[in-house]
């Protein structure tokens, strides 16, 4: 059995602690105090106190570290430093508020600019991804791997797609579909970018790609999905991912033809 790496079982107890709340308050969702920050786009009182206890309990563990973290709070700004956390407390809030058990805490541990380690758990389904650089990725204590599908038309694509008041444009999203929808056996948007990168990394989705993501969103995945075999590529040529939010995850068999088809779709 892997015994998980210490920098991980501090995110995992962190992410327990948090979860529990949650949990309780996505059982009680209709009962939650929610305030918009955009249109479509919600931060509940459930989001800021899982990202109050993530704060606290990973300064404890790691007190030099800096914190970028989705959700504003009134916390000094560490972020520029060295070693921090990059924390998603609540990714797929939408679907938290309107009841679907697809959601997950994303927590990213990143030293000088390289991610060292990572987490997504989903409490509902008690399934925690996890990765540590050089040692692999697991769910739990199984060993993950991207999948081997090579045929484009055997493959399970995800995505995300734009919705009122995103910063996504239509056209580029529309023109991308179209570029990979006829040639793959099925494309879904399930609303939770760290666990469509981690069922990249399960073998579950061939591929993932989406844009106008935050560093929350994805840092942990990105590990998760290098660490099972898999390749992550900017969707435009040469940008950092985890700067420019847009990025394109697969297995390493599909990944040249992935990449082109997405670089190559024209809008119009």
């Amino acid at each position: 059995m892997v015994m998980r790496p210490p920098l991980v079982n501090v995110m995992a107890r962190a992410a327990e602690k948090a979860a529990r709340g949650l949990k309780k308050d996505f059982g009680e969702v209709e009962h939650l105090q929610i305030s918009r920050k955009g249109p479509a786009d919600f931060v509940s009182t459930a989001d800021l106190q899982a990202q109050k206890i993530l704060r606290e309990e990973l300064s404890k563990a790691r007190p030099d570290f800096g914190f970028l973290m989705e959700e504003k709070d009134n916390a000094p700004d560490t972020s520029g430093k060295g070693e921090r956390w990059i924390v998603d407390p609540l990714d797929g809030t939408t679907n938290f508020l309107h009841g679907l058990p697809h959601w997950a805490i994303s927590i990213a541990a990143e030293r000088e600019g390289e991610l060292i380690a990572g987490l997504i758990y989903n409490p509902i389904s008690d399934e925690m991804f996890w990765a540590e650089k050089g040692i692999g990725a697991y769910c739990s204590n199984q060993r993950l791997r991207v999948s081997a599908r090579g045929d484009f038309a055997d493959c399970l694509i995800a995505t995300g797609m734009p919705f009122k008041g995103s910063s996504k444009p239509v056209a580029p999203f529309i023109a991308e579909l179209q570029a990979i929808m006829p040639h793959v056996a099925g494309v879904r948007r399930a609303g939770s970018a760290a666990l469509d990168l981690a069922y990249v990394a399960a073998g579950r989705y061939d591929g993932y790609w989406e844009s106008g993501l935050g560093p929350w969103d994805i840092a942990a995945g990105i590990l998760l999905v290098k660490e099972a075999g898999g390749f992550v590529a900017p969707l435009i040529a040469k940008q950092d991912p985890l700067k420019s939010g847009c990025l394109i995850a697969s297995n390493t068999a599909v990944h040249d033809k992935f990449v082109a088809a997405l670089r190559g779709a024209k809008v119009g």
